[in-house]
């Protein structure tokens, strides 16, 4: 049986680059989001927008999969996809999912779970107007989560859409944005000791009620 052969067991960090008090955060969950999200962007971080998209099947199994965030409003946050993917088949049938944020660099992560619908049409032709050529192309040309016999296979549908559609490939139509509208937020400050500051938001009739919760 072949096995790591690194130290598993001892690898650990020290987390004190900064803390998470109810007095310092913001009463409204988006805007703290929003705040750590631009201070993500800002320390450079890799891939600040990379999110993980938590969904489960008809038996109940989860899977998790990294998307990219690509609009946040009061409504919720947004990303596209394959609507044919496993992931939309999964949202087809059971619409509610989590989100994971992971700043390692800040010693940060932001969880997020709720409800998730698709976006309007003329939200997805819009950003998909906006995309690079070969991402529309690409749209097309990929029959996401299917089983295929090799790489040929999307190098030979890039060529057929490609030629097909030439400079104006129009948004598949099974391919299109979702929209997670968020029932519950955590943010998780690492802190010395793995005495770590958790913050979790849950909705109330006065906006939302903050509560800290044990590491």
């Amino acid at each position: 049986m072949t096995r790591s052969t690194l130290p598993l067991a001892d690898l650990r960090k020290s987390y004190e680059s900064a803390e998470l008090h109810e007095t310092a955060s913001h009463a409204d969950p988006l805007q703290q989001f929003g705040q750590w999200l631009d201070q993500a962007i800002s320390a450079q971080v890799p891939e600040p927008n990379a999110m993980t998209l938590a969904t489960v099947d008809s038996q109940q199994r989860p899977s998790t999969r990294i998307v990219l965030i690509k609009a946040l409003d009061p409504r919720g946050i947004v990303w596209f996809s394959n609507y044919d993917s496993r992931k939309g088949q999964e949202l087809a049938a059971n619409p509610h999912a989590a989100l994971q944020f992971h700043w390692v660099e800040l010693e940060r992560v932001v969880r997020i779970e709720g409800r998730v619908e698709k976006i309007a049409t003329e939200e997805s032709d819009a950003y998909f107007n906006s995309r690079p050529l070969d991402s529309r192309i690409g749209a097309w040309a990929s029959p996401q989560s299917q089983v295929i016999s090799g790489r040929s296979v999307l190098v030979a549908n890039a060529a057929k859409y490609a030629a097909k559609f030439l400079l104006q490939p129009p948004r598949p139509p099974h391919w299109g944005g979702y929209r997670l509208l968020p029932e519950r937020w955590e943010f998780w400050q690492g802190r010395p000791s793995r005495l770590h500051d958790r913050l979790r938001y849950t909705p109330q009739d006065s906006g939302w009620l903050r509560e800290r919760l044990a590491p």
